[in-house]
């Protein structure tokens, strides 16, 4: 009686362990070549959601660092052009100036030669003229001769271009030949604040100085700015695009693209753009750092949420479903990532079905 009831023990045991047996079974994860089959049973499979592979308009941002500077045409440095000694200032620092605007007065010695030139040339000139106009009466009376008129006719002409260069060189000084001794008046050649002026009444200023007045004119400025060789395809002339200075974060700054330079850096192999903004306020200094985001033009693309996006070795993948609860590894190149989402460039076509939650549950299968 014990043998019968000890054997329906041991076969009911038996039973109890095939039946736990089954249903161990039918809960595990199966990987099977290279794909992973995740039971409806198994805990993880209420942790995986799906979705279905779309394209949308998307527009990739292309960030470049840039410093701003003054339009060269609208800046300008002032240094002395003789050595000599400063008489007067008409100007003070912040001060708007216009184009022929005295900016200050030097006393020269070299500047007095320059204007003795244009002087003893206005002279020749004068008696060259005569002496030809006389040439010429006396050959239409009969008694001159054709020879010497011809020389004074000559010697007119040579005297009159030696005036042109004496009258161009005072020209370069904003001059006009003045009265002879007199200091020359230094003035502005463009339209601008002074920005700078270390002018002092009585200093010596030598010829190779360094500038002693800036004159800018900031109501619009360059950004100078780098973009990679990579990227330069997305970036046109007249492109806007939208700026950022860590001075004014609250600042939306607009500006278009005004150049893009033809040579690439051969070390950072990047090529230098200039962008042209309007600056109300002046807000825009030059010198400043300013961030710059050219947007592309929206094009259709694949993105993924960032949560469907695993990493393995350096490369990124995805789980793609390819049965009924089956799911397989596809490796994907990715491209610009927000805090959302990813884009992908390849590895993926629209209307697949890819996990985006609960993808680091499942197993590498290889």
């Amino acid at each position: 009686m014990k043998k019968i009831f000890l054997s329906i023990i041991i076969l009911f045991t038996a039973s109890c362990k095939d039946e736990v047996s089954r249903k161990n079974n039918t809960q595990e994860i199966i990987l099977k070549h290279g794909h992973v089959i995740v039971p409806e049973s198994n805990p993880v499979f209420k942790k995986i959601k799906t979705a279905v592979v779309t394209s949308q308009e998307h527009s990739d941002g292309i960030l470049s660092a840039g410093t701003i500077q003054a339009i060269p045409n609208h800046y300008a440095e002032i240094a002395s052009p003789f050595s000599g000694r400063i008489t007067k200032s008409f100007i003070q620092l912040g001060q708007n100036v216009s184009a022929g605007s005295p900016l200050f007065e030097i006393l020269s010695s070299d500047y007095f030669s320059v204007q003795k030139d244009y002087t003893d040339a206005l002279n020749e000139v004068q008696l060259a003229e005569k002496n030809y106009k006389r040439q010429q009466d006396l050959v239409r009376h009969g008694v001159g001769i054709q020879k010497e008129l011809d020389e004074a006719e000559t010697d007119f002409k040579n005297k009159k271009t030696a005036l042109s260069n004496a009258s161009a060189a005072l020209k370069v000084y904003n001059s006009k030949g003045g009265g002879l001794g007199k200091p020359l008046i230094v003035r502005a050649p463009i339209n601008g604040e002074i920005i700078s002026n270390t002018i002092v009444n009585g200093q010596y200023l030598k010829s190779d100085a360094d500038p002693v007045i800036i004159i800018a004119e900031l109501s619009r400025v360059w950004i100078s700015g780098d973009v990679k060789e990579k990227d330069i395809r997305f970036v046109n002339t007249g492109d806007h695009v939208s700026v950022k200075v860590s001075a004014y974060p609250d600042t939306n700054i607009t500006g278009k693209v005004y150049h893009i330079n033809e040579m690439v850096d051969e070390n950072t192999r990047s090529i230098k753009v200039l962008i042209e903004c309007d600056n109300p306020g002046r807000k825009l200094k030059p010198g400043m750092y300013a961030t710059v985001n050219f947007s592309t033009a929206p094009e259709k693309t694949i993105m993924i949420p960032v949560t469907a996006l695993m990493q393995s070795d350096g490369s990124q993948y995805v789980w793609v479903k390819t049965g009924k609860n089956q799911f397989t590894k596809r490796m994907v190149a990715t491209g610009e990532t927000d805090q959302k989402t990813t884009r992908i460039i390849s590895g993926l076509k629209t209307g697949e079905i890819i996990i985006t939650e609960g993808g680091i549950y499942l197993p590498d299968a290889r």
